[in-house]
């Protein structure tokens, strides 16, 4: 499920994140859904497992999965705000770009109609 690009110069941890929160995004991972833990995930990966349990530790703290001590890791009910924050932070990036484009001398328009082709 998740792909580790291992010739990448994102870190692992953070490949990890973006594969969860993509899933996420796109309705693969629903909500209360459980995920492997941190010792079967490293195993699946071949990876250290502390390399999944900083992934982990930064999926919790942004309220993308819950632990819980004796029953496992699950995807948080909170994933309608999870979606609205990963689209709002896109849009800001795309916002961003237009600013960036528009400084060169293309115009809205023109942007548009590109974008478009």
């Amino acid at each position: 499920m998740i792909i580790i690009d291992y010739q990448s110069r994102t870190p692992i941890y953070e490949q990890i994140i973006n594969e969860i929160e993509k899933y996420v995004s796109l309705g693969i991972l629903k909500p209360k859904e459980q995920i492997l833990s941190i010792r079967e995930m490293a195993s699946t990966l071949g990876i250290n497992p502390n390399t999944v349990k900083k992934a982990y530790s930064e999926l919790e703290n942004r309220g993308v999965i819950q632990t819980f001590s004796t029953k496992g890791t699950f995807i948080s009910e909170n994933v309608d705000k999870i979606k609205s924050n990963n689209i709002e932070t896109k849009i800001n990036d795309i916002k961003g770009i237009i600013k960036e484009l528009e400084k060169l001398g293309i115009t809205k328009d023109e942007i548009i109609k590109r974008i478009k082709e």
